[in-house]
């Protein structure tokens, strides 16, 4: 709610107050009087010939005359009002609108990258846990192989590559990529299984699988195992 300055004032006051006020800026004003005065002036000399003769103009024109030109006059107005007020309006109208459309389009594409940033952001803590502390060696190679072992036996372990480099961020890859042969669908199942449910953290980056040639229930598997830990 808002309250005037003559419900904290008395009336005297405020009338005290104005006439303090006047009394301030009546000299800041006579000077712009004063100063404008001499233009003024000048301008009225120089119009008052023009006017005076327009004037006299349109006394000497007959009274249907007169009309037309009260008409086009009224014209004249509309026209400069239409140029000067409402297509500027107009303008101006266009152009918050457009300005209201692109805050609100940078709006949802802030909103966007929000709930981009907080997927990330979830992703991240996600791996994250299952990134290994720094500087440990997991050994990838070891604990993948003895799982092969357990579940395919070591006959069908056609072969098994170890590497390991260096990935933005500070974090060190291990990778072993491996080659079954003549495994059955239900040993692809228990070895994913067993993979996936290691102390150590291991993801699988890359999966192909082929039927065996000779045999139509066994396959051929390609896969990659990958560790991911922090640089020590």
């Amino acid at each position: 709610m808002q309250l005037g300055i003559r419900n904290f004032l008395p009336r005297e006051q405020v009338a005290a107050l104005w006439l303090w006020l006047r009394s301030a800026c009546e000299p800041y004003i006579a000077r712009v009087h004063d100063a404008a005065a001499p233009y003024w002036a000048r301008v009225h000399d120089t119009a008052a010939p023009y006017w005076h003769r327009a004037a006299a103009w349109y006394e000497k024109r007959e009274p249907r005359e007169k009309i037309l030109l009260r008409l086009l006059g009224g014209v004249a107005v509309l026209l400069f009002i239409y140029q000067v007020i409402y297509v500027p309006a107009q303008q101006w109208r266009g152009n918050l609108a457009a300005q209201v459309i692109t805050r609100q389009q940078q709006l949802t594409h802030l909103r966007g990258m929000m709930r981009t940033y907080e997927r990330l952001g979830t992703e991240l803590a996600a791996t994250q846990k299952r990134t290994l502390p720094g500087g440990k060696d997991p050994a990838l190679f070891s604990v993948v192989e003895m799982l092969l072992t357990n579940s395919v036996g070591r006959a069908k372990i056609g072969s098994m590559t170890p590497s390991q480099r260096q990935v933005p961020g500070g974090f060190e890859q291990y990778i072993v990529d491996i080659k079954l042969t003549e495994i059955s669908l239900p040993q692809i199942v228990d070895t994913l299984y067993s993979l996936q449910t290691l102390q150590v953290p291991v993801a699988i980056s890359n999966f192909q699988i082929h039927q065996h040639a000779p045999e139509s229930h066994s396959f051929d598997v390609d896969l990659t195992c990958m560790a991911l830990g922090k640089s020590g």
